[in-house]
């Protein structure tokens, strides 16, 4: 009986297929924008956090409170100076503290020129080996900045892009940065970070010169501690020396701590708020869509009376007129369902690998979730029954006599 019902309702939409289809739309809109945007927020959350891949997990940062919008440092109103890295390197379990400068500048090449990050590169043995192999830095030609190297740069790969200069720059190649020239002496591989891509490395003291820093002037400071089990000591344990310092009361500091994990910990954070207010923008596009199938639902049983009564006169119940009508709204949230995920799919892999052919590399992860997948649909199909009970109750209900007289 249960298989007669089903047929009746497949039918039954056949019948009606240009209903049926305006029906299905706010379901499919709904689902497929859940699936879709929380898929490409899955891929985004890979993307970002693979951005933090240069930091390893006994490694701190160490900043000033900043200003505004730039580089990590560089627009902190007190600068980090040479008596907070004495402090620092008083504190228990810390093994060795770089100070970094990220800073833009202008770079200019085959008479073009852009603005791009420049990073400082330590001129200490121990410290530029810990940069190299901490943020695995390889080189694609060339080789590696040395400690002799002054007036020389290492480049992201992105400047073997043609298009960033419409020239390729080559190894041994001037380049022309804040007035100055220096030599590629070579070019890294790609990376999975953008600014890894797009950096422009140099000794500290080149750097200092063209863009006139102060050699007491730093802007951030990666701080290595003896061991991972210790990290979130020794950053309580610092944090508690530059407030003593500063005469900083607890929850005013004006500076930050950070561990690789609090920081990609903030990045979740944030992305699990943007796919809550996905979700609540698609449920009103699904409630639309249930509010459709209601109505559509009630349009049905007033259009089908005497096919009620046609059952009813026959032999059918009350519960089978209810089944036949549940199933049928149920179908039409079942349908929605499965489209909309598999339109979300497939908006997902093409933003995906749109966003991969745009980067150059496989950044954007693209990953079918099987459990948001199946939920969405089991959800459609949820919200296509519940919205047809009342008009599946009320066609139960009916009378063969009034049924038939319509």
């Amino acid at each position: 009986m249960l298989k007669d019902l089903f047929f009746i309702s497949i039918n039954s939409m056949k019948k009606r297929k240009l209903r049926s289809w305006l029906t299905l739309l706010g379901i499919f809109i709904g689902i497929a924008a859940v699936v879709s945007l929380i898929s490409m927020g899955e891929g985004l959350r890979t993307a970002i956090t693979g951005q933090f891949g240069e930091l390893s997990v006994d490694t701190l940062t160490f900043s000033n409170a900043e200003t505004s919008f730039g580089p990590p440092g560089s627009t902190a109103v007190k600068k980090i100076n040479d008596n907070d890295i004495r402090l620092i390197e008083s504190v228990n379990n810390v093994k060795i503290i770089i100070p970094r400068l990220i800073r833009v500048a202008k770079i200019e090449y085959n008479k073009a020129a852009s603005f791009g990050y420049v990073i400082n590169m330590p001129e200490d043995k121990e410290k530029i080996d810990f940069i190299y192999t901490n943020m695995n830095i390889e080189v694609d030609e060339g080789g590696l900045l040395d400690l002799n190297d002054k007036g020389k740069v290492l480049l992201g790969n992105d400047y073997l892009n043609e298009n960033k200069f419409e020239k390729k720059v080559r190894i041994g190649s001037n380049i022309i940065i804040q007035g100055k020239s220096f030599e590629v002496v070579g070019i890294l591989k790609k990376a999975s970070t953008f600014t890894i891509n797009s950096v422009v490395l140099m000794l500290d003291s080149d750097m200092r010169d063209i863009l006139n820093i102060p050699k007491d002037e730093h802007d951030i400071l990666a701080i290595r501690i003896n061991s991972k089990e210790n990290v979130e000591k020794a950053a309580k344990d610092i944090e508690n020396e530059i407030r003593k310092d500063r005469k900083e009361k607890i929850g005013e500091e004006d500076f930050k701590v950070q561990t690789p994990l609090q920081s990609i910990s903030a990045v979740n954070t944030i992305l699990d708020v943007v796919n809550i207010i996905v979700i609540g923008i698609a449920a009103i596009s699904l409630l639309i869509g249930g509010i459709g199938i209601a109505n559509t639902m009630y349009t049905s049983v007033l259009e089908r009376k005497a096919e009620i009564g046609t059952m009813k006169a026959i032999g059918a119940k009350n519960l089978d007129i209810l089944k036949l009508f549940v199933i049928e709204s149920g179908l039409f949230g079942l349908a929605g369902g499965v489209a909309g995920a598999v339109l979300g799919i497939f908006l997902a892999y093409l933003v995906s690998v749109s966003a991969n052919f745009y980067f150059g590399n496989n950044i954007f992860a693209f990953s079918i979730n099987w459990v948001l997948i199946i939920g969405a649909i089991m959800f459609s199909f949820l919200i296509g029954v519940l919205a047809g009970l009342v008009p599946s109750y009320q066609a139960s209900k009916l009378k063969p006599v009034d049924a038939l007289r319509g």
